[in-house]
């Protein structure tokens, strides 16, 4: 009789362990700070390179005379990298609707292929859905889509964490960039090549594997063609243009 009772007990106890432990792994997955502890490691190296080329980006708006609410803003509403910094010289020569609109389409085109990749990884809903996937950039992507998320992490809390630390990274490098430029006058002439050696580093890293090399090649050769045809004052769009057509005619034979 004592035995049994002493089982009863036994088993009470495990079973009643066994859903305080449930209900704690519960609660962790519903905590967003869980998330935050969780994402912030994954997001280190994104912190870096922000801080670089957000700064970067604040102190060229600054000297074209865009100051602190103006970057910041830019940074806010449209967090695009490499755009914002292309946006520069739209915004300091005469504007012209129709080229900024597709140079921003050809530019960020590679996002509709982002999202589109992980529609079955962002299933939330409501604000935080809109928020995560607004908020998706190249780095943001990289990490999103490869990092497994820790056990016990709300996966749809986890990519909302990523999403916003990256973009809080970028928004808050830019500001620093333009108090600096602001506070501290110096000379920055060739500042404004980053985006260039940014986009030379990109090249580099991505013809390192040979199935990119060969578009690569087809890259530099049409944009080499149509700068010997327009000039450089009518470069970007065509030359892109021209890219995404052949591309697109030989995707079948450059599918490797």
């Amino acid at each position: 009789m004592k035995n049994g009772c002493r089982a009863g007990i036994l088993y009470g106890r495990n079973n009643m362990a066994g859903i305080m432990n449930q209900t704690a792994i519960k609660r962790n997955q519903n905590s967003m700070t869980v998330a935050f502890r969780a994402a912030f490691p994954n997001t280190i190296p994104v912190l870096t390179g922000f801080l670089v080329l957000g700064i970067a980006y604040g102190l060229l708006m600054e000297t074209k005379g865009y100051g602190l609410p103006w970057s910041v803003l830019m940074s806010v509403f449209a967090f695009g990298g490499s755009m914002q910094f292309a946006a520069i010289a739209l915004l300091t020569t005469a504007f012209d609707p129709l080229q900024a609109f597709l140079l921003s389409i050809l530019v960020n085109a590679r996002h509709l292929f982002y999202r589109l990749s992980m529609l079955d990884k962002y299933t939330a809903k409501g604000i935080m859905g809109f928020l995560t996937i607004f908020w998706m950039c190249d780095e943001t992507y990289s990490i999103n889509s490869s990092v497994e998320v820790p056990e016990g992490v709300n996966p749809q809390k986890f990519y909302f964490a990523v999403s916003l630390l990256d973009y809080l990274y970028w928004v808050g490098a830019t500001a620093l960039g333009s108090l600096i430029g602001g506070l501290i006058p110096f000379d920055t002439a060739g500042l404004d090549f980053a985006l260039t050696a940014l986009f030379a580093v990109l090249f580099l890293e991505q013809i390192e594997k040979r199935e990119n090399r060969i578009p690569g090649a087809i890259g530099i050769a049409a944009t080499a063609v149509v700068l010997v045809i327009l000039g450089p004052d009518m470069l970007v769009i065509p030359a892109m243009a021209v890219i995404l057509v052949i591309l697109l005619a030989g995707r079948k034979k450059l599918c490797i």
